[in-house]
């Protein structure tokens, strides 16, 4: 597989960083396109303490990446721009209400609206994990359109029946989630099973 994350301003940064961190690892993907939108690193910077661009992918991984790229969200030139370069899908998480508006009415204005409108008008999966409560209309509206472009509307919502020991586990188990959606499913994913004493 083949496919782009996009990191958006909205808080939940961690669940980027730890989604990133399974694609890196799993043999099955061949490539991965990173952006990071301007908000996103003051996000980045005030939740995990990853400061500036300059090698923000190692600093995610805590490696340096394999098979991961970086684009610069002003980078319209990027192959992920193009509905020519082959890709498989595409994971905005976390996903703000801005760049949710941005998809969902086709503004094309960055390399991440215009990679998650390539994936709408080439029929490719895209996941948005929105990041916001309460919703308001605007908000529930623009998860409608985006929806009835052919997106999926995945929101930052985790589980806790599966007893998470700390926020990391938390995270990982929602991007081990993500994954699954996409036909990616992930070897550490809890998977639930009813204790047969609470029937």
């Amino acid at each position: 597989m083949n496919l782009t994350l996009a990191i958006t301003g909205a808080s939940g940064t961690m669940l980027g960083r730890e989604l990133l961190r399974l694609l890196e690892a799993d043999e099955r993907v061949e490539g991965v396109h990173c952006v990071a939108s301007e908000n996103a690193l003051r996000v980045l910077a005030e939740e995990l303490h990853i400061s500036g661009r300059t090698h923000l992918l190692e600093k995610l991984l805590g490696a340096p990446p394999k098979k991961t790229v970086q684009h610069a969200n002003a980078d319209i030139g990027a192959p992920i721009a193009s509905g020519s370069y082959p890709s498989n899908g595409m994971i905005v998480l976390p996903c703000s209400m801005g760049t949710l508006a941005a998809i969902a009415n086709g503004f094309a204005n960055s390399l991440i609206a215009r990679a998650a409108d390539v994936a709408l008008k080439e029929r490719r999966p895209l996941l948005l994990c929105v990041r916001e409560t309460p919703f308001n209309r605007i908000h529930l509206r623009n998860m409608t359109l985006a929806a009835e472009a052919g997106a999926t509307i995945f929101p930052c919502i985790p589980a806790f029946y599966n007893r998470p020991a700390d926020s990391v586990e938390m995270a990982r188990q929602f991007a081990c989630r993500v994954l699954a959606h996409i036909g990616l499913p992930q070897p550490g994913a809890y998977v639930w099973k009813p204790d047969e004493s609470d029937c």
